[in-house]
């Protein structure tokens, strides 16, 4: 049997170049797909877009404002409607509150019968009373009886 020559090798780190000729591939570093100058304008839109948001969001405001005051108002009265029941149902699981409220509500209804509905003096005082709060809401002026 023929002797074969073990020889120590020392090992040494393959370098790039060494790799590539081991593989017989050529390994070039690729390009960035962007080059630098394309972030910049990218970076310099984008500064300029944000410092005109405010302006943009002004002209909207001003543009959209009745809506916008009037959907605010429609979602405030919501979430003021859903406090005011999530209170009252609160309220209405302690003992003795809510007979309480349907008492004080019964006195209420039996005073404002007797107060303004009985009798036609008060009926046509009660009459005057809402037309001078309608006139006062709507804002036009009525003639006083």
């Amino acid at each position: 049997m023929p002797e074969q020559d073990f020889t120590e090798t020392t090992s040494k780190e393959a370098t790039v170049p060494e790799i590539n000729t081991q593989t017989g591939t050529i390994t070039k570093l690729q390009p960035p797909a962007q080059p630098q100058d394309e972030w910049l304008k990218y970076g310099e839109q984008i500064s300029s877009f944000l410092a005109s948001l405010p302006e943009y969001v002004g002209n909207f405001f001003k543009q959209y404002k009745q809506p916008l005051v009037s959907v605010g108002l429609i979602v405030g009265a919501i979430v003021g409607v859903k406090v005011l029941l999530a209170v009252l149902d609160a309220l209405n699981d302690i003992p003795l509150v809510a007979p309480t409220f349907e008492l004080i509500g019964i006195g209420y209804s039996a005073w404002f019968v007797y107060r303004y509905l009985l009798k036609a003096s008060t009926r046509k005082e009660l009459t005057s009373e809402i037309t001078t709060l309608k006139s006062q809401v709507v804002g036009k002026q009525v003639p006083e009886a």
